[in-house]
């Protein structure tokens, strides 16, 4: 009996051990089910700026292109060997300068031999008007014939257009000897020069000698859409006033290695028809240019005013995002809800605020930080901060 007992004992305590090992093998399956329950992500924290409404001005920005406000062929247009060249390559000049120095001496001669003739022509006339004196006197003493007096009056005629083709010949004389010097004719910088000291130029005409171009001021030329153009005179319409009442119209200009627009310059010439090959109407701004900053035929960015004082809803303008379907907003609803809103855009004005047409009303919540973590759709946590930056980092 005292063995049953013993094995009896045994059996008890490893049942004892076994139920304890399941029970601590239940509790820890238990507490494992608690950690491994799903857990929803924190709400995301976004920023946001609210949309604003004010008076704005609207712009039209285009494209154009930089013009030379003067330039001119420099020509020799006498012939002869090229004796002097006043300048150097690619030099600034002033109205006046002595650029080119074409051989004087033969037209110097041929100026004295054309004065000479015009004293001959002179010294002529003399004669024959007192030739012609005398036969009036005679004729009226009935002492010489009217044939002889009419003869008289001929010759005197005949010295008298002598002496102005006499003139004419020193004149062109004196020109073709002018045109031996070949100045500035305004302020400029010269070309490098097309021929060399001892070239005989002008030979079977006029001959290129160099290129002289004024850039101070200088031109901007481009072109405004048929639709603007519409719109613009449709507006001035409603306003009862015309280009020519509203005065210089201002023009913004920018280089495309330059931010926005820092010259300014006005326009001076609208053309008076539509070009029909383009649909746009050709226009030209003039802008000073004091330190050679544009050079002929830079493309450039230009901005015209179209109107003043319109009412816009401004948003971040980097807050945009495009897709697909075109430019979106992510918005903030009243419930926190991200909202996406297809937004038609208009000008870029400063402070980095984009007017938008269409998809967005007035103080209304636009994420413009924590863009990554904004789902259409999702909850997230509105915080109020600048349009100014991004705040995209995770």
């Amino acid at each position: 009996m005292g063995r049953i007992e013993a094995a009896m004992d045994n059996i008890a305590a490893t049942l004892s051990k076994g139920l304890a090992v399941a029970a601590l093998s239940l509790l820890t399956l238990a507490g494992c089910n608690n950690q491994n329950k799903y857990q929803p992500p924190p709400v995301a924290d976004v920023t946001v700026v609210k949309s604003q409404q004010r008076k704005v001005t609207l712009y039209s920005e285009l494209t154009g292109a930089t013009a030379a406000f003067n330039k001119v062929d420099l020509v020799a247009r006498v012939q002869g060997f090229l004796e002097k060249i006043g300048y150097k390559d690619g030099a600034k000049v002033n109205k006046g300068d002595l650029l080119f120095k074409i051989q004087p001496n033969d037209y110097q001669i041929a100026l004295t031999i054309a004065k000479a003739a015009q004293e001959q022509q002179e010294a002529l006339l003399v004669q024959a008007d007192a030739d012609l004196k005398r036969k009036q006197e005679l004729v009226a003493r009935q002492s010489s014939s009217v044939a002889s007096l009419d003869e008289s009056r001929a010759k005197r005629d005949s010295t008298y257009a002598a002496l102005a083709q006499a003139k004419g010949q020193v004149e062109q004389a004196q020109r073709n000897l002018e045109y031996t010097t070949i100045v500035a004719p305004f302020d400029g910088i010269v070309s490098a020069r097309l021929a060399d000291a001892g070239a005989f130029v002008g030979a079977s005409g006029p001959t290129k000698l160099a290129t002289i171009v004024q850039v101070d001021p200088i031109y901007v030329n481009f072109n405004v859409d048929e639709q603007q153009v519409l719109r613009v005179r449709q507006r001035l319409s409603d306003l009862g006033v015309t280009i020519r009442q509203l005065g210089p119209i201002p023009v913004e200009i920018g280089l495309q290695t330059e931010e926005g627009y820092q010259h300014s310059g006005k326009i001076d010439y609208i053309a008076p028809e539509i070009d029909r090959n383009t649909g746009t109407l050709p226009v030209r701004a003039v802008l000073d240019n004091k330190n050679t900053l544009f050079l002929p035929g830079l493309f450039v960015r230009v901005r015209i005013p179209i109107e003043h004082d319109a009412e816009a809803v401004l948003a971040p303008d980097i807050a945009l995002g495009t897709a697909q379907q075109g430019q979106y907003l992510l918005v903030v609803n009243d419930k926190n809800i991200v909202e996406e809103r297809r937004v038609e855009v208009g000008d870029l004005i400063d402070g980095g605020l984009r007017v938008i047409k269409l998809g967005l009303k007035p103080d209304e919540r636009v994420i413009v930080g924590g863009l990554q973590r904004a789902v259409p759709g999702n909850l997230v946590n509105p915080i109020e901060g600048a349009a100014t930056a991004m705040q995209d980092n995770p």
